[in-house]
């Protein structure tokens, strides 16, 4: 089989940077971490500038709708630290669905998702403003769409305002032990075999 000349990365995307190359804003931006990226590189599935963890870089064009236009959707897993103790009752509602508004008059049921409460991940640093002594629950939150802010309109949906959002993990592409900035190669095989899309040629 002919070798594929695209190349794809997987990073550890940092609070405080837009998941592009290139903004007319003063804004921290990827080509600002310490790595040469190729001529062509571009962000799949992109978090917002307040959103940190697991983000896919490539020069592939096409993984934009082999991922999120497959028939099959894909699960993406995130650790999220809401405000104040968070019930068991709440956990619930998020994982039968809840009601969100995704335009002016427009509101959205989101589809059933697997949401549980957890310790905070030891691999996450601390930032300025984490107020760790502040009453908050730490939540693991795996779902299969992906509405715009639609993590942070579920935690306001049950009254928990989203006070850190980090992804760590996109089928079975993982975060696991990489530093805020940092990125990894991955071989084409391996990459599309741990998205689980197994026609990509």
């Amino acid at each position: 089989m002919e070798e594929s000349s695209h190349r794809y990365f997987i990073i550890h995307k940092p609070y405080k940077m837009v998941s592009q190359f290139i903004s007319p804003d003063n804004v921290r931006l990827l080509g600002d971490l310490d790595f040469d990226f190729p001529e062509g590189t571009h962000a799949i599935g992109r978090l917002d500038n307040d959103s940190e963890g697991l983000l896919i870089l490539t020069t592939n064009k096409k993984v934009t709708r082999l991922l999120f236009e497959d028939t099959v959707p894909h699960t993406r897993t995130y650790v999220v630290k809401g405000k104040h103790v968070i019930p068991p009752e709440k956990v619930k509602m998020l994982n039968e669905g809840v009601s969100i508004k995704t335009g002016v008059h427009e509101h959205y049921l989101t589809q059933p998702c697997e949401a549980a409460i957890v310790e905070r991940p030891q691999y996450l640093t601390l930032r300025e403003g984490d107020y760790e002594n502040h009453p908050h629950t730490w939540l693991r939150i795996t779902l299969t769409e992906g509405k715009y802010h639609q993590v942070r309109k579920m935690m306001l949906a049950i009254g928990h305002r989203c006070q850190r959002l980090i992804r760590t993990s996109i089928e079975g592409l993982e975060l696991g032990d990489m530093k805020a900035g940092e990125v990894r190669e991955l071989a084409e095989e391996e990459f599309f075999r741990k998205l689980n899309i197994k026609n990509y040629r």
